[in-house]
């Protein structure tokens, strides 16, 4: 059966963060009703206009949950009936820990959310200052009870890795306080830099300094190693989950599966043709009132865009790229179009190769970045590759 994603952003936060490099706005600065009106505007068209059932939904921002309740109730409404019936999946929404409240995470339970993404980073005050978190590491485990109080317990919590001062025991016991939630899913991303954000401004001024690349590696390790032992399962490279928990809608993206985007900045990809709506909310406005849509720019993806787009998600997931999949739909056999990578990664340790998959090995997985611009660069080389079928 088709499937197809849904994605709504809401771009208002508390504040912003200084590494966030998403687009985001403070709620206080905006008013917030005109731009949901809009987003259900939008969502109306695009539901009007796809064939594919809709079979999983995630409302990311941003802070989704800051929005006022009825206004969050507005916006949820038109979402609930597709929640309430196959084949629809699995209904996400993020929060950060101080936006939930019981009125809220009710309001969420009756839309049909069955699974909040909450924005943790750390569990350590001075961590959480650096990144300029507007929360408090206790205020983490109130917001897991309250979404329980309601009947949603499917719970994710993100940690960040890599922040400027942290040490493997202050991260080691992020994890365990994580985990002591008895949360299903673990997202532990590694703290990246984005160009022009205020930590990356602090990080080149030499107000703060990088965490050194072993200690991050220990980092990583530490927590592929503590997640195992505690029952959860790695499929992505930052993503570790119970079984039979993983996040349909983020494995929709990671297998090149159509979906819908609506809001500012919101990306969407239909019948291999990839949109993307203007990052500006009044211009937003403007837009959806003007003719319906807020689309800046799109691109078909196919040939050699997908095949580089599948080498780059694929070898993200644990499973890999799988070459009979990948072959029918990229054009190239995987194992002939990208030889020379393969060999000098395998003799590396870095990659297992099998006749049906090609994957990063635990090692691998440390140089994800690296291998992947490997495999480009044969991509990017069409006298040394065969031709597509």
């Amino acid at each position: 059966m088709a499937q197809c994603g849904l994605y709504l952003h809401v771009p208002f936060c508390s504040h912003k963060c200084g590494y966030c490099d998403f687009y985001s706005v403070p709620e206080s600065a905006h008013d917030t009703g005109p731009l949901v009106d809009r987003l259900l505007d939008e969502l109306r068209t695009r539901l009007n206009s796809t064939h594919d059932p809709i079979t999983t939904m995630f409302i990311g921002g941003g802070t989704p949950t800051v929005l006022s309740p009825d206004l969050l109730a507005r916006l949820l409404e038109p979402l609930t009936p597709i929640a309430a019936q196959p084949p629809c999946i699995e209904f996400t929404i993020e929060a950060n820990p101080g936006t939930l409240d019981d009125a809220k995470v009710r309001i969420l339970a009756r839309s049909g959310v069955d699974r909040i993404s909450l924005g943790a980073q750390s569990f350590q005050p001075g961590e959480l200052a650096t990144l300029e978190r507007g929360h408090r590491p206790d205020d983490v485990a109130p917001a897991v009870e309250a979404a329980r109080r309601a009947g949603i317990r499917r719970i994710n919590l993100d940690l960040i890795f890599g922040i400027p001062g942290q040490t493997l025991t202050t991260w080691t016991d992020s994890i365990d306080r994580a985990i002591a939630l008895g949360v299903d899913h673990l997202a532990l991303y590694g703290l990246t830099y984005e160009p022009g954000t205020p930590l990356t401004r602090r990080l080149e001024a030499g107000r703060i300094q990088r965490c050194p690349e072993q200690l991050e590696r220990e980092m990583y390790l530490t927590a592929v190693r503590r997640a195992a032992a505690r029952g959860f399962e790695q499929y992505e490279i930052s993503n570790f989950a119970r079984p039979d928990h993983r996040c349909r809608h983020n494995l929709l993206y990671w297998n090149n599966e159509p979906y819908i985007g609506v809001g500012p900045s919101a990306v969407g990809c239909i019948d291999g043709v990839r949109y993307r709506n203007v990052p500006d909310i009044e211009r937003y406005v403007r837009m959806i009132d003007k003719s319906g849509s807020a689309v800046i720019e799109t691109e078909r993806v196919t040939g050699h865009r997908l095949a580089a787009e599948m080498v780059m998600l694929r070898l993200r997931l644990v499973e890999g790229i799988d070459a009979a999949e990948f072959e029918a739909r990229a054009g190239w056999n995987p194992h002939t179009a990208f030889a020379g990578a393969i060999q000098r990664c395998r003799n590396l340790g870095l990659l297992r190769v099998t006749p049906t998959h090609i994957a990063l090995t635990d090692e691998g997985r440390l140089l994800a970045d690296s291998i992947i611009t490997e495999f480009m660069a044969e991509l990017d080389e069409p006298a040394s590759r065969p031709a597509p079928i």
